[in-house]
């Protein structure tokens, strides 16, 4: 069977962090994501093994992403939006096997001509 093109990145935060978490994706190449409300469920014990306490509302951020940059984009959400950040997030990756309605990225070209402001 074939490599997977692409990986589907979940990152679990607490509520107000999913700009933090795009912000470091698209810092290092993903294109844009979906974030679902959520509300976690963890206990004391959890609580007292991390050494956090743990918010319950939560936000899911999904970020589907090429293979080859996957690695980059888990690195970069884990230094912004880590379990020692106040994010509080974990981030994993699944592996995607078909994808339809996605278009190549596309380079937009600019002008360098230098433009006179209207007087």
């Amino acid at each position: 069977m074939g490599e997977n093109k692409y990986e589907m990145i979940l990152c679990i935060v607490n509520t107000g962090f999913s700009e933090t978490v795009m912000d470091a994706a698209k810092e290092v190449g993903a294109r844009g994501g979906t974030v679902i409300h959520a509300r976690g469920t963890a206990n004391k014990e959890a609580e007292q093994f991390f050494h956090i306490s743990i918010q319950p509302d939560k936000e899911i951020v999904m970020i589907l992403v090429p293979a080859e940059i996957k690695d980059k984009v888990l690195h970069a959400l884990y230094s912004y939006a880590g379990l020692k950040t106040e994010g509080q997030g974990i981030a994993f990756s699944l592996p995607v096997d078909d994808v339809v309605g996605l278009t190549p990225a596309t380079h937009v070209t600019t002008d360098t001509k230098e433009q006179k402001p209207n007087e």
